[in-house]
Parts: structure tokens; C-alpha cells; sequence
């Protein structure tokens, strides 16, 4: 059971005002402009989306709550909004990637959520208190209906699903091959992840270079993730 949802926009393209439904992705949003990720040359210069100034190649996002959207950010407004008690409309998007290898996560548990694709991500929004999920298609991004409490088991028994900071970091879980694997991912990865779907996916089954792309996706992800185990304090208590 799906449906295109208004949280779609949350995960179309960084620059821009969805129409709503699926998430707008146009041509240029394959790999958004987050921090430590350079644009491909030749793309127009970018601007920040609060004060207007020209921004680099290589810059962060900032979440407008109100508008569900992602703005491109100079270094000093991202700054002004990456404080932990910063509240308000807008939130600076953070770089952190997370795995945790020490609560691995089985096929049966997956198959709880009821996800109909292999794929998905979960953002819980601080305005309507929830998760939602997500998944990418060659449409956008897709609300699928969410078990509640299939979802709270899974978050008791994996600690990274709790993790996430509301509005600004995602859960990404995804089947590969015989397994399962999850991760805390900045939501403009979301966007990224949708933007090579959009992008790639050729016929019923996405085609070679779809399929290349997610695979080259995820090895960046893996690359990125530092395990919850390794990081300081109660967070990686559990």
C-alpha cells in the first residue's frame, strides 16, 4: 500500500519549491551539493538559499521545516543553524553516517515492515511526531504505510534506528543480496539516492546503468559510515 505523500518533498530536489505528490527531481539533482561532495563542472553558480550570496562548489544544506525543502547553504548561515538546541524553522542538515555492525539486522525483521520494494529510508519529522517511510522510485520518493509498531520492535532492538536526528537525518535500510543492511545518513542523501533513480531507471527492471548507479551509492555509504560502537559517550551505549 503506497501513496505519493506531500513528505515526498522533503526528498526532491534541494533547491527548489515541490508542486507536491512524488519528489521533483530534475537532471542536475543525481548528486546534490552537500558538504565534502563537489558539483560537476559546468553546473551554474549556486547561491545560499537564505542570504544570497554566491557559495562554492562544496557547501551544506539547511532544512526549512516550513516549506519542506532543502536550501544550499554558505558556511556561515549552515553554522548559524548546526548549534544541538538550535529550534525554529530552519535546521542545518549534519554530515555524519552511521553503521552498526554489533546489532545486525535479519531478513525476518525486515520483512516486518511490510516495504514492497528492497529499499527504503525513515525520517521522523519533528512537526507531525512520527516516522514515515520512504522509498525511491523512477516517480520520486513514495510514503509507504509504515507498521508503527513493527517499526518500535525494530528501533528496541537496534539502537542506530533511534539515533537519527529529527527532520535532518534518515535510517536507509536496504536488502543486498542474502542480507540486510542499515545506516544513518543525512537526509540530503535522500535526495541524492532519489536523483539517481530519476535519473538512471530504464524499463521495468531499471536497467545496467541504474542498477550501477544505487550499487556505487551505497559503496559510498559504506565508505562514509563510521560504526556506532566506535563513537564517544551514550549515544554509542545504546
Amino acid at each position: 500500500m503506497t501513496s505519493d505523500s506531500g513528505l515526498g518533498r522533503f526528498v526532491g530536489r534541494p533547491t527548489g519549491r515541490s508542486r507536491g505528490g512524488a519528489a521533483d527531481v530534475s537532471e542536475d539533482a543525481g548528486r546534490p551539493r552537500e558538504a565534502g561532495r563537489p558539483w560537476e563542472a559546468g553546473q551554474p553558480a549556486e547561491r545560499c538559499g537564505l542570504c544570497a550570496k554566491p557559495i562554492g562548489p562544496v557547501h551544506g544544506h539547511i532544512a526549512d521545516l516550513d516549506q519542506s525543502t532543502l536550501e544550499c547553504a554558505c558556511r556561515p548561515c549552515y553554522l548559524l543553524f548546526s548549534y544541538d538546541r538550535v529550534s525554529g524553522r530552519y535546521r542545518a542538515v549534519p554530515d555524519r553516517y552511521l553503521a552498526d555492525p554489533a546489532h545486525p539486522m535479519s531478513v525476518a525483521e525486515w520483512d516486518e515492515l511490510e516495504i514492497p520494494v528492497g529499499m527504503a529510508f525513515f525520517l521522523r519529522g519533528s512537526r507531525r511526531e512520527q516516522v514515515s517511510g520512504f522509498y525511491p522510485s523512477p516517480a520520486g520518493a513514495t510514503e509507504c504505510v509504515l507498521e508503527l509498531q513493527a517499526w518500535r520492535r525494530l528501533a528496541r532492538a537496534h539502537p542506530l534506528l533511534a539515533a537519527a536526528e529529527p527532520d535532518v537525518e534518515a535510517i536507509l535500510i536496504c536488502r543486498v543480496g542474502e542480507g540486510i543492511e542499515h545506516y544513518l545518513v543525512p537526509v540530503d542523501a535522500c535526495y541524492e539516492l532519489v536523483g539517481r533513480m530519476r535519473l538512471h531507471w530504464r524499463g521495468f527492471d531499471g536497467g545496467t546503468e541504474a542498477r550501477a548507479s544505487i550499487d556505487a551509492f551505497l559503496a559510498d555509504v559504506r565508505e562514509r559510515a563510521v560504526a556506532l560502537t566506535d563513537l564517544p559517550g551514550d549515544l554509542s551505549d545504546g
